[in-house]
């Protein structure tokens, strides 16, 4: 239960902020949800695996992914002083919930169906939630790749000067070209 008011408390945080509009950043974008990801592998692989509890791992993670592509598609992209910005919209917000209502009413239904393999599937939400988070951060990154503002790896602490990437540096002025 701790770690769903955990998970529940980072979403809303992320909220938050990319309401408000926050720098369009690589590492806070991609590095994050992929720890979260590989959390939930660890969480998941400490648990038996019944072909239900397999199949319902897998299917509650591609539905958290297409809630994550469809996110990043409906975030809204504006610069400020050459930089990308992310905007949560509307849309986001009510795909967030609907996310989180699927991954939760999908538990409830497995656990109503199937305790025996519910039980054995172990938390599987930092896992599925991660991995949406994870394509909600490439597809906003790939958009906001292939606008003039630059896209940071990180942002500057303490009036530090922001971090870049080379390598999308690259990417982005390629891309950009087309």
């Amino acid at each position: 239960m701790f770690d769903v008011v955990l998970i529940i408390a980072a979403v809303g945080y992320v909220m938050a902020r990319r309401v408000a509009g926050e720098a369009a950043q690589a590492k806070r974008m991609l590095v994050l949800p992929a720890v979260l990801v590989a959390l939930g592998f660890s969480d998941v692989s400490k648990a038996g695996h019944s072909p239900a509890a397999l199949a319902f791992l897998i299917g509650t993670a591609v539905v958290s992914i297409a809630f994550g592509a469809l996110r990043g598609l409906s975030t809204r992209l504006s610069e400020k002083d050459g930089i990308a910005y992310v905007h949560y919209t509307g849309v986001t917000i009510a795909l967030w919930v609907a996310n989180l209502a699927a991954k939760f009413g999908l538990n409830a239904v497995f656990k109503t169906v199937n305790p025996h393999a519910a039980a054995s599937s172990g938390n599987s939400l930092l896992l599925t939630l991660g991995a949406g988070m994870f394509l909600e951060g490439a597809v906003t990154l790939y958009r906001a790749m292939h606008t003039s503002s630059k896209v940071i790896w990180a942002k500057g602490k303490d009036g530090q000067p922001h971090t870049t990437s080379p390598y999308l540096d690259d990417l982005q002025n390629r891309w950009a070209d087309h």
